[in-house]
């Protein structure tokens, strides 16, 4: 945001204002407040609902094409939650890959984001939701837990379970507005079996997470595009739409997750590889992008990384599965000859 606007810019956009009133103060205030990170540039600035790229977009399309590597406001992305699509990704090392998880975000049409909407808004997305969610049937059959409500026992099993977000503590969230009323109409939704999950009213709407032990990525990805897909049928049913346009695809809150707003990640053990001098480089040319489990700030344990797809918008789905898919299996093969002292020269990407 700030490489973008300059005073003549805000000037001009000052005056402007969406249908729910949401104001260029309000889209540049959380990078006004956090001019800095020590490990990543953040984007800067947020949606207060769908209308913002459009009215801001003299500012907002230039961090889209900075952000999302030159992504041009003509461009127009793609679609594809067909997990036949998928080559392979049901035989990573389990050996190596502990946990495997696909997750996105869709927001509903007709109600502001989380940093701008209304107590009542927030409300009556956490009433649709319900509805919907309850709906499911079959292997996606699950049960709504208010975070208002929720009992301490409770509680302390989806910490235990990596289930449950925290409460916004971030000043970049705090200084978007989206802790307002916490926890009023926020909770957590997931199936019996504790493979798929729903997050309402967080950073976005919605939060969509498929995730299961171990390295079949294929499953994960197929129960993702399942559920998503019916969760989607069953809001349309009652008459209500995710937003979603052909340049920016689903509409999410943070420019950073615009398009699939998808991120494929596993955990995966590589002790050896994450010491190498070229493994950043390595993650570059593969188009990942590693974290701490814990985090974006915590330290590696025992050589494991999350690592996931880097891009977001301009790629399909199925495309950024695949990419993490086969960028997985060569960081693996990798390690598997640093553990011999094997040079990895012949096996760069």
């Amino acid at each position: 945001m700030a490489k973008v606007l300059t005073k003549d810019l805000y000037a001009s956009l000052q005056e402007r204002v969406t249908p729910s009133g949401f104001t260029i103060n309000q889209v540049i205030q959380t990078g006004v407040d956090n001019p800095g990170h020590p490990f990543i540039m953040t984007v800067g600035c947020v949606a207060g609902d769908e209308e913002t790229y459009q009215v801001f977009k003299e500012l907002l399309d230039p961090v889209i094409q900075e952000h999302h590597r030159g992504y041009k406001p003509s461009d127009t992305h793609k679609t594809d939650l067909n997990a036949e699509n998928l080559q392979g990704g049901d035989n990573l090392d389990p050996a190596y890959v502990l946990s495997s998880r696909v997750r996105t975000g869709r927001n509903v049409r007709g109600f502001a984001l989380p940093p701008h909407c209304s107590r009542g808004e927030r409300r009556a997305i956490e009433g649709l939701s319900i509805k919907v969610l309850n709906s499911l049937s079959g292997d996606l059959k699950g049960k709504y837990y208010s975070l208002k409500n929720m009992t301490k026992k409770k509680q302390q099993q989806l910490i235990n379970d990596h289930f449950l977000f925290d409460k916004p503590a971030s000043p970049l969230l705090l200084a978007s507005g989206m802790a307002r009323d916490w926890p009023d109409a926020r909770g957590i939704w997931h199936n019996d079996n504790k493979t798929f999950l729903v997050w309402v009213n967080e950073k976005d709407h919605l939060r969509v997470i498929s995730m299961r032990k171990g390295g079949n990525m294929r499953e994960v990805f197929n129960h993702f595009c399942i559920g998503l897909t019916e969760i989607e049928s069953q809001f349309k049913q009652r008459c209500h739409d995710f937003m979603w346009n052909e340049h920016l695809g689903y509409v999410l809150t943070c420019p950073s997750n615009l398009g699939t707003g998808l991120r494929a990640s596993v955990h995966v053990k590589l002790p050896n590889m994450s010491k190498q001098r070229r493994f950043e480089e390595v993650l570059k040319r593969l188009r990942l992008q590693k974290r701490r489990t814990g985090g974006v700030d915590t330290a590696a344990v025992d050589g494991v990384l999350d690592i996931s797809n880097g891009d977001r918008l301009g790629f399909s789905e199925v495309e950024l599965v695949q990419i993490v898919v086969d960028g997985i299996k060569l960081l693996i093969q990798m390690e598997k000859c640093l553990e011999k002292g094997q040079a990895i020269d012949n096996l760069m990407p």
